[in-house]
């Protein structure tokens, strides 16, 4: 049975986002990328979030304003203050088969609730670790009543989406319950490219070709590992006499410290597309300190460009990089040894270039495509459940297991077939 033409069909699905193109971050850019494809394959979608005068990129669908206020010492993100009752109208008059929520935000709250009134399946999809960031605000103390706070959200949703292998065992874990399924993320190797390498734009910067360039992509926050970044720079150039230089690719309200942490540092503000794509290639080695990720967009995009990589081994990174072989997975709190493996990859010509070459190869692997396609058929398994319909014939929804027995998982990142196979087969 094809679930796009069953009774409850076509599919309309309210999806409900913090921050859906006010920022440009890599979960806003994630949801904008599913609604296209779900729009491009017949479903309905309705979006279910705070907007601004000036937002960060054209939004893909129709989007609903929702009140919100800007959160407090990060204005320029926006909380959302729940759902009032004309917006509750509007998604009953919407009448969505399902809600997908992507976040546990007093609006996803608000959503979960109306979701239940309204008997309709709900499926989260898991992307920032907000308790974890509760750390680097001086707010240790909150985080794991956050955390236990975060699990009752997800343990009434019918599934969770986890965006990778490693993030989903650490939310079963935490005492995640409710079924559990992955929806990775993809990325374009065609636009992130060995070939967009530049050594003209390399100049421009005032990089020598004979300087080793090691980059940093992502906003420049605390909890994305700013200062981690610097000190492993700083340890490095205490060891060697050849030019290492830094590219930090990126923009936000901790910018002005992190210059001052890399006087030499050549920052280019925020990049996309193939001006973000040559900024990859155009660098020789990528180091993404981040210990809070849940899947590491920027480290993919990099392997797809051919650098080796040097991560932390946490959750975001540690299903990227295959250590010793595409790059290498350090340990989150030893900067001695984050300057060990990083030295070993400057001084290294020949174990840069093999590294970049598995990179590559490595990153063919995420294809949004079949990575979306996933997306759709865990839609369709959590409606047919919902209502009764018979077994689907594609694989089950996997339950998540006792943090004892994880990581149990058989949890593919990908489909093995077409998107239109995969819904003749529904």
């Amino acid at each position: 049975m094809n679930f796009l033409n069953a009774d409850f069909s076509p599919i309309r699905v309210a999806l409900f986002s913090g921050n859906y193109n006010c920022i440009m971050d890599g979960p806003a850019r994630a949801l904008n990328r599913l609604v296209a494809f779900l729009e491009a394959h017949g479903v309905e979608v309705r979006v279910f979030s705070p907007t601004v005068a000036e937002p960060a990129f054209p939004a893909t669908g129709k989007v609903v304003s929702v009140p919100s206020i800007p959160v407090p010492w990060r204005s320029e993100y926006r909380l959302a203050l729940g759902l009032p009752r004309a917006i509750r109208r509007q998604i009953e008059d919407f009448n969505p088969t399902l809600f997908h929520l992507s976040a546990p935000d007093w609006l996803g709250h608000a959503a979960l609730r109306l979701a239940t009134r309204m008997n309709r399946p709900a499926v989260a999809s898991y992307h920032t670790r907000f308790d974890f960031y509760a750390r680097y605000y001086g707010g240790s103390w909150i985080e794991r009543p956050m955390t236990r706070a975060m699990m009752r959200f997800y343990n009434r949703c019918d599934l969770v989406l986890a965006p990778c292998r490693s993030m989903a065992d650490e939310l079963v874990a935490q005492g995640l319950r409710s079924p559990l399924s992955l929806w990775g993320r993809g990325v374009d190797a065609d636009t992130f490219h060995p070939d967009k390498r530049d050594l003209a734009w390399r100049r421009n910067l005032g990089f020598d070709d004979e300087d080793i360039v090691i980059a940093f992509v992502g906003r420049l926050v605390v909890e994305k590992g700013i200062y981690r970044f610097a000190t492993v720079i700083d340890g490095l150039r205490q060891r060697l006499d050849r030019r290492v230089r830094c590219l930090v690719v990126g923009d936000g309200p901790s910018r002005d410290t992190f210059a001052r942490r890399l006087s030499d540092a050549r920052f280019t503000g925020h990049l996309s597309g193939e001006d973000l794509a040559r900024a990859y290639a155009s660098s020789d080695i990528f180091f993404n300190p981040s210990d809070s990720e849940t899947f590491g967009n920027v480290t993919l995009e990099a392997m797809a460009s051919g650098l080796p990589t040097l991560g932390v081994d946490a959750a975001g990174s540690r299903s990227l990089i295959t250590h010793g072989i595409t790059g290498f997975l350090g340990p989150v709190d030893d900067s001695r040894e984050l300057v060990n493996l990083l030295e070993r990859m400057v001084r290294d010509t020949a174990l840069r270039r093999v590294m970049g070459a598995h990179a590559r190869q490595e990153a063919y692997r995420y294809r949004w495509s079949e990575i979306l396609g996933d997306v759709l058929d865990n839609y369709g398994r959590v409606i047919e459940r919902r209502h009764a319909v018979r077994p689907l014939l594609l694989r089950p929804v996997r339950a998540a297991v006792p943090a004892a027995a994880a990581p149990a998982f058989d949890l593919p990142l990908r489909a093995p077939a077409s998107v239109e196979s995969r819904k003749a087969a529904l």
